[in-house]
């Protein structure tokens, strides 16, 4: 009795541990992987005082932009 049931407990912890290392397949998730964002292009605006500024300033700063468009 012993036996079958350590052949049973064996074989499902070898199932799990199969299934848990495994690589999931995206492909048939019909998932798309994760791509880095690519760095933004060089370019320079003015601000609010008419002072030029130059994204390359900012680097290791958080920047927002907004564009306003009036059509």
């Amino acid at each position: 009795m012993k036996l079958p049931l350590a052949l049973v407990l064996g074989v499902v912890v070898a199932l799990v541990a199969t299934t848990a290392l495994a690589a999931p397949d995206f492909a048939s998730m019909q998932v798309i992987p994760y791509e880095s964002p690519k760095p933004a292009p060089a370019f320079s605006l003015p601000d609010l005082q008419g002072k030029v500024v130059h994204l390359s300033e900012l680097r290791g700063k958080v920047a927002m932009l907004f564009f306003w468009a009036t059509w």
